[in-house]
């Protein structure tokens, strides 16, 4: 059976692939059987990938809040925009678990021009800049011209000190990362020019999808149990991962959601947050 995906290209459907992202969300298989044979009775010729994922979410979070928030991961930090502002906290809040100290949005005088850091981390005094691409669209990668650009840039500024977390700091490393991939010439280049790069299924043993799930920082815009309305207030109100929910229960006060919807969403961030 063929399907259209995002991009519009028509392939064959791949039910292994379906069930592999299934398993992830960490549904049983039994209840990824039972969404598969639900599916298939649904799927017919040039169905788009999308509404497959509809249907797959739709029936995940019948069984499971957790697990359909889980499934919904890759869409969710596409919700980190539209700008992608949301998305470089989302990334300074990873580094941040994993031991970094960070500062966000600097300007940096370079030795030519001034140029606008999404992110700078900090572990044992080595200090290394992060540009962060967003992307909204699934079809859309980052291409080679993206590493050569920032290369420029980095090199711009990395010889230079700086006030970011002392009056004389200097960076030493450059990483780039984005919520989608980057192209084979833009993986080559980076790797040949130094560079740090880091998407969604990149490095493929300590990818983003990864270090999201090794550390459970999930966006709370995956959650099933808040609207697109209330999730956006939450980023605004600079809630970026779900768990940090857990920490601050008046914020789902604050912006108008009843006891009973509290208590709906604690719980599927409770269990969101206790997978691995």
């Amino acid at each position: 059976m063929k399907v259209v995906k995002h991009s519009g290209s028509i392939v064959d459907f791949n039910r292994d692939k379906l069930k592999a992202s299934l398993l992830k969300s960490g549904a049983s298989i039994q209840v990824v059987e039972d969404v598969l044979a639900a599916i298939d009775k649904e799927i017919y010729e040039g169905i788009s990938t999308k509404k497959i994922y509809k249907l797959a979410f739709g029936l995940l979070k019948k069984t499971s809040s957790s697990h359909a928030a889980r499934y919904n991961l890759k869409s969710a930090l596409q919700m980190l925009g539209p700008t992608g502002f949301f998305f470089e906290k989302f990334v300074a809040r990873l580094f941040q678990a994993e031991g970094y100290l960070t500062q966000t949005n600097l300007f940096l005088s370079g030795k030519c021009v001034g140029h606008e850091i999404d992110v700078v981390i900090n572990k044992n005094d080595y200090l290394e800049m992060i540009e962060c691409k967003f992307h909204a669209k699934n079809e859309t990668n980052s291409d080679v011209k993206v590493p050569m650009y920032i290369l420029s840039r980095f090199n711009d500024i990395k010889d230079r000190k700086h006030l970011i977390f002392t009056k004389n700091d200097t960076l030493s490393g450059c990483w780039i990362v984005t919520n989608n991939r980057f192209t084979g010439d833009a993986m080559a280049f980076a790797h040949c020019s130094g560079l740090q790069l880091l998407s969604w299924d990149y490095p493929v043993k300590n990818n983003l999808r990864n270090r999201i799930d090794q550390q459970q920082l999930y966006p709370v815009t995956c959650l099933t149990t808040l609207s697109l309305a209330e999730k956006d207030k939450l980023l605004v109100l600079d809630v970026i991962l779900a768990r940090e929910v857990l920490d601050n229960f008046e914020v789902l006060e604050q912006i108008g959601l009843s006891s009973n919807r509290i208590k709906n969403v604690v719980k599927e961030v409770s269990e969101l947050c206790k997978y691995i």
